[in-house]
Parts: C-alpha cells; sequence; structure tokens
C-alpha cells in the first residue's frame, strides 16, 4: 500500500454515529440530540431498519415511523445508513434466538427496492414533503455481521450472504444506479463458532463478492487503536489480493466502553476518551491508503440493559453519553476529534 497524503477533505457524510435512543425517542428528544449530533459533526446516523417492524402483512409496508425519522434527520442536514436485516416470521424460518436470512433473496430485493422508492434519490418521501430539506438515502447496508452465529440462523455461511447481498443489491441499483452498497457489518469476533473475519472475507471472495459492492464494511472493534490500525491494513491487502483494489472499506461499528461488566473493551472514562483520539488520528492518518469511505461510532448514548434477562454488556457502555444524558469526556475528544477530519 503506497502512503498517500490525507490533506483532501473527507467525503460527505464520512462521520456518523449509531443512535438507537434518537430513533426510539419522542420528538423533542429527537430535536435536541440531532442538534447537538450535527454540531459537532455528525452527518450520519447507522440504524437498523429491521423488515420485521415494516412488512407487517405479507406486501404491505408501514413505513411512517421511518418516515419521520428520516425527515426529522434530514431537517437536522443527517443523512441515514440503513442497515437492511431481520425478515418477519413469514419470510424466514424459526432458530430458537438466532436471527435467519430470509426463505427467499428476492423477497428481501422486494423489500429494499419499496425502501429505495420511498428514501432514495427519487424517493417519494421527498417529492411529497417539498418543506423537508432533501438528504436522500445514499448508501444501502445489506444485513450485519453474517459470520456471527446469532446473525445466521446459527450457522454463518459466507457463500450464502454473498448470493443473497449480490441478489439485494442489484435491485437497489436498479432503482438508484448510482446508490453505494456496504456489505454487512464483519466484526474480527472472539465468539464461540464465529467464522473469523479473514477466513470469512476469503469465503466471499471465493464465492464471487468482488464488484457486488462498493464498501466493504468492516466492524474493527480492537483492544486500542494500533490493533485496530493492524485490523484495517490487514483486510485492505486481503481485498488487494483479490483483486478488489476498487472497493472502499466502511468500518461500520468502532467503540469502547468505560464501565460495566469486564471485559476488553471496558476501560474506563479516561481510557475511552483517549483510544477514540488515537483512532480518530489513524483514520485521519490512513484515510486514503486504505481507502476508507466512512467511520461510525458505536454509539451515542448508553443504552439500558434488555430484558428479560436484563445481562450486563459491554456494549451497553459503549456510549459518548451516560444512560442520563451527561456528556462522558469521550463526548468532548470524540467532537475534537471530528474537528481535526474536516
Amino acid at each position: 500500500m503506497a502512503a498517500a497524503p490525507a490533506a483532501a477533505r473527507v467525503p460527505s457524510g464520512f462521520v456518523g454515529v449509531t443512535a438507537d435512543d434518537v430513533f426510539a425517542g419522542a420528538d423533542d428528544y429527537r430535536t435536541t440530540n440531532l442538534s447537538t449530533q450535527a454540531a459537532i459533526g455528525i452527518q450520519t446516523i447507522r440504524q437498523t431498519f429491521d423488515w420485521s417492524t415494516i412488512e407487517r402483512q405479507p406486501g404491505v409496508y408501514d413505513l411512517s415511523y421511518h418516515d419521520r425519522f428520516v425527515a426529522k434527520a434530514a431537517a437536522h442536514g443527517i443523512r441515514i445508513l440503513p442497515v437492511l436485516f431481520n425478515p418477519p416470521s413469514f419470510r424466514r424460518p424459526s432458530h430458537r434466538r438466532a436471527t435467519c436470512p430470509p426463505f427467499s433473496d428476492s423477497d428481501f430485493a422486494r423489500f429494499a427496492q419499496v425502501l429505495v422508492q420511498r428514501y432514495g434519490r427519487s424517493g417519494s418521501l421527498w417529492r411529497e414533503h417539498p418543506e423537508v430539506p432533501r438528504k436522500p438515502i445514499e448508501a444501502w447496508q445489506i444485513w450485519n455481521e453474517p459470520n456471527l452465529r446469532v446473525y445466521w440462523c446459527g450457522r454463518p455461511n459466507a457463500k450464502r450472504y454473498v448470493a443473497m447481498q449480490a441478489i439485494v443489491g442489484r435491485a437497489i441499483k436498479q432503482v438508484d444506479r448510482r446508490a453505494h452498497i456496504l456489505t454487512a457489518g464483519l466484526p474480527a469476533s472472539r465468539l464461540r463458532n464465529s467464522v473469523p473475519l479473514e477466513r470469512y472475507l476469503r469465503s466471499m471472495y471465493r464465492a464471487g463478492a468482488r464488484r457486488s459492492f462498493d464498501s466493504l464494511a468492516i466492524n474493527p472493534y480492537a483492544k486500542n487503536h494500533r490493533h485496530m490500525r493492524n485490523l484495517l491494513r490487514k483486510i485492505r491487502r486481503l481485498m488487494n489480493r483479490h483483486g478488489d483494489r476498487r472497493a472502499s472499506i466502511w468500518i461500520s461499528e468502532l467503540g469502547w466502553g468505560d464501565r460495566g461488566a469486564r471485559h476488553r473493551f471496558i476501560v474506563g472514562p479516561r481510557g475511552q476518551a483517549n483510544r477514540i483520539k488515537k483512532s480518530f488520528d489513524v483514520i485521519r492518518r490512513e484515510r486514503r491508503r486504505l481507502r476508507l469511505r466512512g467511520v461510525v461510532y458505536y454509539s451515542w448514548r448508553d443504552l439500558p440493559r434488555y430484558p428479560p434477562a436484563f445481562k450486563n454488556f459491554w456494549g451497553l457502555h459503549t456510549g459518548l453519553l451516560r444512560l442520563g444524558g451527561e456528556f462522558k469526556p469521550a463526548y468532548y475528544t470524540f467532537k475534537n476529534a471530528v474537528g481535526r477530519l474536516r
């Protein structure tokens, strides 16, 4: 990888966060938080568009809730990066607690096209609501973490994922030929029976993944900025070896927790802030040589424990804001890091 200067401006929408609290929040809450996000340079919110909550009956799509969310974000100059995920029960097999891919990729393609026709560059939302600033969805992420058992019906299968992603990606581009297609975010997970990231990627390329996406999405959770940098460099080399220099990398999840259950990613308030600073320094310096298209911090605010077990989990504590809404030291570090990217 030849070194390249990193002085050029980052692409529009480069910096994002996940913000499930904003998606679920009331209108006043959304307004307050979106205003704060926009003020510190956040241009993208990565949000799961849960298929099961949209197609309530076969062929019947309810987008009213998502209409309000997309429009409210657009009013603050923020674009949505949707993760298309989780078919309704009548579109997939049941496998205990695991999320399964759909029976039919064509059903998934049809669902994706409904969304593009509503929120894409020529989407009906913008025609019906001319008072809303146009911030059409231009990038679409297909699934999340399919190399983990819990997100692929208990048995990850790269070949099957590639087939699904290619069909859905083509369907999106039939509606918007300039749409940017992201793969599912892929983590370098240590979870039992997950498929190691590099092995999964090699299987994807053997299955013909090259040129079926515009950005390879990586969720490079790592002990620190050095591990993150080394992982991204390794992935870029793997892509290049498979003749995929054209495709960019999109960091679709990245984060550390400040407190909570003991874990290698729980690093204390100072450690969280320090890792954000150093990781964004890496991103700024190596953006062009790695062909980075975007970075999404996980997440905007800490999350409550999930029912029914209410187990503690490190990922509940990665927020820039505490559960009560107070800014963490990480918030101010993130704000400064984003400012240096401009």
